[in-house]
């Protein structure tokens, strides 16, 4: 019978996710690694997000209260493949997840200039089977102290439960909060029962960041993309990027 570690060609063995990455995952709950994209890449990945952001439909743009989300990047250009492929993102999935998965979401998201913090909240509870998510974000910008850099609570998926002096106030800083800074072409990859959330843009101009959230593979994705996927990117994909996204080779 094919295992998992089949399907993906041998991640576990090549991907490169290091001995204090694989640490800070397992202990913090999450961790800043070099992204996929070159350096001299990052300003051709900036006008692809741009381009996608300005080509949405309406229905496929959210505007709330802190950030402006633009769903579906995996349908708006070869530009955004890597990102869900990418090999450290991968093997932190075998990693934390621990059984088949796939791609749930992966979206542009803005933090305007002047929006407030995040309330501090976690994507996915930890359940009877363990861990449910893995997350990452992708730095479009450069995550700075000033410009909305998201903050994580470290070793808090950890916990039985969550303390109730955080809870009453989940838009104040947090005792040992870390911001996940880093330069424009950095990737977070994060355990999804972590506790995190943008701070406040006080920068005066936008921060650009690409997320995208891998599930269990059973399990109710935040976006049904089979149905949405084009001929045009299933035409270029790879299989095991088919895999990911559940769709048929």
């Amino acid at each position: 019978m094919e295992t998992l570690q089949d399907r993906l060609g041998g991640i576990m063995d090549t991907a490169g996710l290091s001995a204090g990455a694989c640490q800070e995952l397992d202990e913090a709950g999450f961790t800043v690694i070099p992204g996929p994209v070159p350096a001299a890449g990052v300003n051709s990945l900036c006008a692809a997000y741009d381009a996608a952001v300005a080509s949405a439909a309406p229905d496929d743009i959210r505007i709330g209260s802190t950030t402006i989300r633009v769903r579906d990047l995996v349908n708006r250009g070869p530009e955004f493949d890597g990102l869900y492929l990418s090999p450290p993102v991968l093997e932190a999935c075998c990693r934390i997840i621990n059984q088949p998965f796939r791609l749930s979401t992966m979206h542009a998201r803005t933090v305007p200039a002047g929006r407030p913090a995040q309330s501090l909240h976690v994507d996915f509870e930890r359940d009877g089977l363990g861990w449910t998510m893995v997350g990452f974000i992708f730095m479009v910008d450069e995550f700075r102290t000033d410009n909305g850099a998201t903050r994580f609570v470290p070793g808090s998926h950890l916990w039985p439960a969550a303390p109730p002096d955080l809870l009453n106030d989940l838009t104040s800083n947090c005792p040992g909060q870390v911001l996940a800074c880093g330069p424009a072409g950095s990737m977070i990859v994060f355990n999804g029962s972590v506790w995190h959330g943008h701070t406040m843009n006080r920068s005066g101009e936008p921060r650009r960041s690409i997320q995208g959230a891998y599930i269990r593979r059973g399990a109710e994705s935040g976006e049904d993309l089979p149905s949405r996927m084009l001929p045009e990117t299933l035409s270029r994909i790879s299989p095991l990027a088919k895999y990911l996204l559940a769709v048929r080779a």
